[in-house]
């Protein structure tokens, strides 16, 4: 993992204002560098319906690459439910408020 602190900044800050620019619900920012070898910080968002999830994620997936920053992955754009971009240092979920609620990945990582 890159231990450059504003690195990580930078991305997570872009993937936030992508979020709040396109209102997503119940940002919530979670540091796991002690207890992940993944990455560092997990992002979790809630979008309001499956054209608001694609919306949000394009957003998020276009400031990354406008800003080049590399982009490992981008999963589940064909779903309603949860979309996953991948950005090494962060990771970003946008999920609908049913899957956040059964998937309760900030109970997994808050421990």
């Amino acid at each position: 993992m890159h231990e450059d602190k504003t690195f990580k900044q930078k991305i997570k800050k872009l993937c936030l204002n992508a979020l709040e620019e396109l209102k997503a619900q119940n940002i919530k920012t979670l540091n796991v560098e002690k207890s992940s070898s993944f990455t560092s910080i997990i992002i979790i968002a809630t979008g309001t319906s499956n054209r608001h999830i694609q919306s949000i994620s394009d957003k998020v997936f276009k400031n990354l690459k406008e800003s080049q920053f590399d982009i490992i992955g981008k999963e589940g754009s064909d779903s309603n439910e949860w979309v996953l971009i991948d950005a090494g240092e962060v990771l970003v979920n946008i999920m609908s408020g049913e899957s956040r609620e059964h998937y309760d990945l900030e109970s997994l990582w808050e421990r």
